[in-house]
């Protein structure tokens, strides 16, 4: 007769919050997208490999909504059909949280194409999996909507489903009359705009929304790119003067070709400094592009490291060449 013997260890939980708790260090730290469907997970890990060896505090997986497309059915009939170009990203997190187990994991969670009955799912799958760090975003718009709209029994605003995930933490579910329910440990960002939300109408309001978040249990804050680090030091004196206390991370995206230089204006309603703008205008191809992105952001993360940011968080696009220069240069 065999005897079954399971012996329990205590898992230890990384927070994002905690790691900024005294120190002065500034942390590296990037986001990835999950692959598209299709392609092999070995692809992303190609990506990440090159960059663990600068000791990255956390890695975002971002999260990707379903589209609706028309697909031509070979009959010249058009037929309309939702699809996730690029799901996984709760797999994905697992995966780079047993691959690379060092390094927090921050997959994102987003309130476009989710009741909030799947949003309670998900949390309690990433409670199973020892994932308790959480960027909740409320997502774009769907292509050809003009304007953000929720699912059924979904969330409109970021601030809502801030409260749903503080709420499971204290134990309280969407099911009423739950006996003994168990609260879980999430640790929660969310997104700040040095140079304001797109939709929002001006700075101050966009500024008051953030502190709602925050007040719903926020922990920290990690901005929208931005180029001119001048606009991130605003937005942090701004956000303090509202009572805003929790750190503020800068998300950084290198210029990567010329089409950044064109589309990222109007993408994400920021700025070029002039000086940037004439560097990429003379700029003869993707790749002197792509150097003018990387010396501007090693002057940038130079920066920021100097004035004690909590952590430099780079947004890769899925391509981490660039990244690694900067890295090397700056960490």
């Amino acid at each position: 007769m065999f005897r079954n013997v399971y012996q329990s260890n205590i898992i230890q939980i990384m927070k994002i919050s905690e790691k900024f708790k005294n120190t002065d260090k500034t942390y590296f730290s990037f986001e990835i997208l999950p692959p598209l469907k299709g392609k092999n997970i070995d692809d992303i890990y190609k990506e990440i490999d090159p960059l663990i060896e600068f000791n990255p505090m956390n890695i975002n997986v971002t999260y990707h909504q379903h589209e609706t497309v028309f697909i031509e059915d070979g009959n010249g009939v058009f037929r309309k059909r939702t699809v996730r170009k690029r799901p996984g990203t709760v797999a994905l997190a697992a995966a780079i949280n047993y691959r690379y187990p060092q390094t927090i994991v921050v997959p994102h969670l987003i309130c476009g194409g989710l009741s909030q009955n799947e949003i309670e799912d998900i949390l309690v799958d990433l409670n199973f999996l020892n994932i308790h760090n959480i960027l909740a975003l409320r997502g774009d718009a769907q292509k050809g909507q003009r304007y953000f709209i929720p699912e059924p029994e979904g969330h409109e605003h970021t601030v809502d489903m801030v409260h749903q995930i503080s709420n499971i933490n204290r134990g309280k579910y969407l099911e009423d009359g739950m006996k003994n329910s168990t609260g879980m440990n999430f640790c929660i960002g969310v997104a700040g705009y040095p140079e304001k939300h797109i939709e929002a109408p001006n700075m101050k309001t966009d500024l008051a929304f953030l502190k709602q978040k925050v007040d719903a249990g926020a922990e920290y804050i990690v901005t929208q790119m931005f180029f001119d680090n001048q606009k991130y030091f605003d937005f942090v004196d701004a956000c303090r003067e509202i009572g805003i206390t929790v750190p503020i991370i800068p998300g950084v995206k290198p210029i990567r070709n010329l089409s950044d230089f064109k589309l990222l204006p109007q993408v994400f309603n920021i700025d070029f400094p002039d000086t940037l703008t004439t560097e990429l205008q003379n700029a003869k191809d993707d790749k002197a592009a792509m150097q003018i992105g990387i010396e501007w952001t090693v002057q940038q993360s130079k920066e920021l490291i100097a004035r004690k940011v909590p952590a430099v968080h780079y947004y890769t696009i899925g391509k981490s060449d660039n990244i690694c220069q900067i890295a090397k240069l700056v960490f």
